[in-house]
């Protein structure tokens, strides 16, 4: 559920030292003078509820201060929990396109002494095509930051992102940090995470390909450090903990588990300060995904002596024969009861993944998943089409509050689970919204205001905006991710849809996208790539492209018979994506990207012939969009190249003198007195990138969002309300659906 664009790498040495750069925003105003673009009018920004929806990868309570507590994510940024108000707040809305890389965040440190101080260690890939990390740290609780940026690489959503954290604030001296990394060893600061340097003494060699350092945990004065061994699986028998005593020199952990056959990577530890025990879980590989073993060992530090406590052992068969094969993921413990703690398995699929209980030092378990009751009510999603919502999956983040034993915190690939009495519980995921959103309507008329095309959960109908979706996923059929969404401009109670789905890639609506139907028939590509979809104005033609995950593109088909039958239709580019005319039913359009060539239909998709050429080519990502209401006038979005318009049907385009770079752009209402539709567009009038209105039919440029509200790489989709001037819906890559009104 990630989108990525591609920035150079600089490369370097582990042994390199870390530079520190940190960096001062630009105030709106600021900001707007060095775009040119005029001055924005005050917007509010809101997110449209949905509830989660993305993978959890940590939760960390603060230890000193009761209701505070805070959670990262592998796309979407950092929260901060508030116990009163029951909700997050975003941390980390204010970083701008140009930071995109940066939205992951792969650790989370507090401050036992200094409550105020939160550090975050921030990348969402470590591939050379990915830009560098960077810290953050705040002294009010996450309100305000100061940046430095690293010379190393972070991978919050990579393998490995569930493991524990690789940031922490040193047990003795609350200027001191230690931070982690996969490839370049272990990394130190002295003050307070403006300079990094390499802690030269840890003994371990980080691989290119590995997973260098897994956690991070403080027992007592003692640091200790997990090791993922080179290629992220280990090496059997090779050591995997490291500690130190005196913050200097560092030593591999004396007893500690090794596999005989199998390695064993450190995901999470935990300390239990009453007990002075050290429980640790481990995998066969770092996960959230391929794990299919694992254990829990805990070691005594005043004695140096280890004992496996594992709840179950992995490697036995379920009721139905199914092989049980899991890893264990997340353990905490519990602060005010000695010997009390909880742990996760991680990737158990066929018994399903569950939390267990210890009272007594792990000598005995409960499985907390026997006992559970669930509320989804507040996201219905979570019923998964109507089956009865499960434990959960991919649950290596889990936090037992250190000042109410019976309240524990778990993540999974779609929400926080929370529990205040062991067993009932409900989504604890208010205000955090992790969505990559790829396709978004608002409907002309009917109950909604919004349809959503989504990475992971396919199609939304948002009957509110500040609620989720009462009738959760769309369902007849159920999707993974959506790929197409469209709506007859003349016919709006008519929507189609496709998307990745077990039983079925397409599906029609004849009530504007309250209920779904599967198409009578699919083309046999359909399952592997199905691609974008239009249907024309009226409803009567279908045409649909399809493109592979790996990128190889297919022949397009149409129906003219709601999906019953469908037929090649060879003149349109293959992978294409299919635009409706929205005032002539005969016509559709087609942008190929590899030749920058504009083809047409009018004969309603049966054939397409070549029109516009020599226009920008090489991107997949370049949008075309038909202004609602007119025939043949046509928008195409090619990044930096600009942003070009067709009034004739695309048998000629002029670029726009306005604009200098478009991303995507959509139409909403027009302004009072105006003639045409107002335009919304991600994109640029001059240096800097952001989200743009024009009342004037593209003349002039008004930016409508601020430094605040910036939410990473926005570039997927845009559109306005048709029926109310001003306000604005915003597909982000990991924070949801952004809407704007005027204040």
């Amino acid at each position: 559920m990630s989108s990525s664009r591609p920035s150079r790498r600089a490369v370097l040495a582990a042994t390199a030292a870390v530079a520190a750069v940190s960096t001062v925003s630009l105030s709106g105003t600021a900001a707007q003078a060095a775009s040119g673009a005029a001055a924005a009018p005050a917007y509010r920004w809101r997110t449209a509820v949905i509830g989660g929806t993305g993978f959890v990868t940590g939760v960390l309570f603060h230890p000193s201060v009761r209701g505070l507590a805070y959670a990262r994510t592998d796309i979407g940024g950092a929260y901060r929990w508030d116990d009163r108000a029951a909700r997050w707040t975003a941390l980390t809305d204010h970083l701008g396109w140009d930071d995109w890389n940066l939205t992951g965040v792969e650790a989370i440190a507090v401050d036992p002494a200094h409550p105020d101080r939160v550090y975050l260690s921030l990348g969402t890939y470590a591939q050379s095509w990915a830009g560098n990390g960077a810290v953050l740290r705040s002294e009010d609780r996450g309100a305000t930051w100061k940046r430095t940026d690293l010379t190393v690489k972070v991978g919050a959503n990579e393998d490995g992102r569930g493991t524990g954290e690789r940031l922490l604030v040193d047990p003795r001296d609350s200027d001191t940090l230690w931070l982690g990394t996969r490839h370049d060893g272990l990394l130190k600061s002295t003050d307070r995470g403006a300079t990094w340097a390499p802690a030269s003494t840890f003994p371990a060699t980080p691989s290119a390909s590995g997973q260098g350092v897994t956690l991070l945990v403080a027992a007592g004065r003692t640091v200790y450090a997990g090791w993922g061994d080179g290629d992220g699986k280990g090496t059997a028998g090779t050591a995997n903990l490291y500690r130190t005593t005196d913050g200097t020199t560092w030593e591999a952990v004396p007893g500690q588990p090794v596999g005989a056959t199998s390695a064993k990577v450190p995901i999470r530890a935990a300390y239990d300060k009453q007990t002075r025990d050290l429980y640790v879980t481990y995998g066969n590989t770092a996960g959230p995904n391929g794990q299919s073993d694992g254990s829990v060992h805990k070691l005594r530090t005043t004695t140096g002596s280890w004992t496996e406590v594992s709840p179950v052992k992995p490697g036995g068969t379920t009721a139905d024969g199914s092989p049980d094969t899991f890893a264990y993921g997340g353990v905490a413990v519990d602060a005010c009861r000695p010997g009390t703690l909880v742990v996760s398995t991680n990737n158990r699929w066929a018994d399903i993944d569950t939390v267990f209980r210890s009272t007594n030092g792990g000598r005995t378990w409960t499985s907390l998943k026997d006992s559970a009751v669930f509320d989804v009510s507040e996201t219905p999603f979570l019923n998964w089409a109507g089956d009865k919502p499960k434990f959960g999956w991919w649950i290596q983040a889990l936090a037992l509050d250190p000042h109410d034993s019976r309240h524990i915190v778990y993540g999974t690939g779609a929400t926080l689970y929370g529990t205040r009495d062991l067993k009932h519980w409900a989504p604890q995921i208010r205000g955090l919204e992790e969505t990559s959103v790829r396709q978004l309507i608002s409907p002309p008329v009917g109950q909604a205001h919004l349809l959503s095309g989504l990475g992971d959960i396919g199609v939304m109908y948002h009957e509110r905006l500040t609620a989720s979706p009462a009738r959760g996923m769309a369902s007849n059929p159920v999707f993974g991710s959506a790929t197409g969404l469209s709506q007859a401009t003349a016919k709006p109670s008519y929507v189609v849809r496709t998307g990745f789905g077990d039983n079925g890639n397409g599906a029609f609506s004849n009530d504007g996208g309250r209920s779904w139907a599967p198409f009578a028939a699919q083309p046999g590509i359909a399952k592997d790539a199905p691609g974008p979809i239009a249907t024309n104005a009226d409803g009567s033609v279908l045409v649909w492209t399809f493109v592979h995950w790996d990128g190889t593109k297919y022949p397009a088909q149409r129906s003219t018979d709601n999906g019953a039958t469908w037929s090649e239709v060879p003149s349109v580019p293959k992978g294409a994506t299919p635009v409706a005319d929205p005032a002539d039913p005969t016509r559709f359009y087609a942008y190929d990207t590899d030749t920058g060539t504009l083809y047409a239909s009018t004969d309603s998709g049966l054939t397409f012939t070549a029109r516009a050429s020599g226009l920008p080519s090489g991107d997949s990502q370049f949008e075309l969009v038909a202004a609602p209401g007119r025939a043949g006038d046509l928008w195409l979005s090619t990044k930096g190249n600009g942003l070009h318009r067709s009034t004739d049907g695309g048998a000629t385009f002029t670029k726009v003198a306005s604009c200098r770079a478009s991303h995507t752009l959509g139409f909403g209402r027009a302004a009072k007195g105006a003639a045409y539709p107002a335009i919304y567009m991600v994109g640029s009038t001059d240096t800097i990138t952001a989200v743009h209105r024009s009342d004037d039919e593209a003349r002039t440029w008004t930016r409508i969002n601020d430094d605040a509200h910036q939410w990473g790489w926005t570039g997927e989709v845009i559109t306005g309300d048709p029926r109310i001037h001003g306000r604005v819906y915003l597909g982000t890559n990991g924070r949801g659906i952004q809407y704007g009104d005027p204040v």
